[in-house]
């Protein structure tokens, strides 16, 4: 099994001073290492981090959900991490399904443990929400091939291997998609495992809308007819 010291728990954050503190507070309890990419915030988030206990790193500016998760696996290869885990800083994620995650990867030989709320739970996943993501999931296995149930999860483990296999270009929420893309192209094996996502109305705000997920879905399917 991974020592919970060797996983590095990737935390891209803009503007989430009010939640960074308890969602580093709980990942380092857990024993694993911290690492918050602050994304240009404008608030206390790169503060508040560092005083729970992650290593921070600061963007100047806003690049992206994206770039800041590929900023934060370039560090943690750099660190020789066992594991890397994205984790997201408004409080979605839950600590306990990181283990769950890391042990997928050692059972099964595989590079990749994506999480899927729609194999575990989503409690006050809105139905619109609900839709556009099987709507996208359903796109992804066209395009990729890959035989997946939750295309949008933030929650994801991967080995050194698997995080030396992507490279970001989309900094924004269209990244997702192209992080699976890369995964089908690296023809390195994933699993998918039962997560919870906890929908709350401070997550729900800070969230793309339906609108902005439309536009990612209609922008990909372009770049996929123009290739």
């Amino acid at each position: 099994m991974v020592s919970p010291a060797q996983v590095y728990v990737v935390i891209p954050a803009y503007n989430e001073g009010p939640l960074i503190s308890r969602v580093v507070g709980e990942v380092r309890r857990a024993g694993y290492t911290a690492v918050v990419v602050d994304d240009g915030s404008s608030d206390t988030t790169a503060q508040q981090a560092g005083a729970a206990g992650a290593t921070v790193i600061t963007h100047l500016f806003n690049l992206g959900q994206g770039a800041a998760l590929q900023t934060g696996m370039d560090y943690a290869l750099t660190q020789r991490a066992e594991v890397i885990v994205t984790f997201d800083a408004d409080g979605q994620h839950r600590v306990s399904d990181i283990s769950r995650l890391t042990d997928a990867l050692v059972q099964e030989r595989a590079d990749f443990a994506l999480g899927s709320r729609f194999l575990g739970q989503a409690p006050n996943l809105p139905l619109l929400r609900r839709l556009l993501l099987r709507a996208a999931t359903i796109f992804t296995r066209l395009t990729t091939g890959l035989e997946l149930t939750d295309s949008h999860n933030g929650l994801r483990a991967m080995t050194p291997r698997g995080a030396a296999a992507i490279k970001l270009r989309q900094s924004r929420m269209a990244h997702a998609s192209e992080w699976l893309a890369q995964i089908a192209a690296s023809g390195l094996r994933y699993v998918e495992c039962p997560v919870t996502i906890e929908y709350t109305a401070y997550s729900l705000a800070k969230g793309q809308t339906l609108g902005d997920a439309v536009l990612i879905l209609l922008d990909l399917f372009a770049r996929r007819l123009y290739r």
